[in-house]
């Protein structure tokens, strides 16, 4: 009975890590939407400040990360991909987040 409660247990933390770790793919990927969506923004500007929330909020939680953006005169995407942190053995869920919206732009 005890190794089937430890596994419940060890299943619920993991369930808990995996939503922790999405939510933090999809605040880079927010964060990044905001930096290259801007009117003097970039696609570089906005993937470098995905991955520096993702290091400094996603911690081990979120690994093996990669932040791809694509950026057109008219709309930008952030897309962040990773891994969610693993505590039972063989179980490895991957986390892709998405982020689009208008780039801000003049138009007479």
């Amino acid at each position: 009975m005890i190794p089937a409660v430890l596994l419940l247990l060890f299943l619920s933390i993991q369930v808990a890590m995996y939503s922790v770790a999405r939510s933090v793919a999809l605040n880079a990927a927010q964060e990044g939407l905001t930096a290259a969506r801007g009117y003097n923004g970039s696609a570089a500007a906005g993937s470098a400040r995905a991955q520096d929330f993702v290091t400094r909020a996603g911690g081990d939680l979120l690994t093996d990360t990669h932040v791809s953006v694509t950026r057109t005169a008219t709309q930008a995407t952030v897309t962040v991909t990773g891994s969610s942190l693993s505590l039972v053995p063989g179980l490895h869920w991957q986390i892709r987040q998405s982020a689009t919206g208008p780039v801000e732009r003049w138009i007479e």
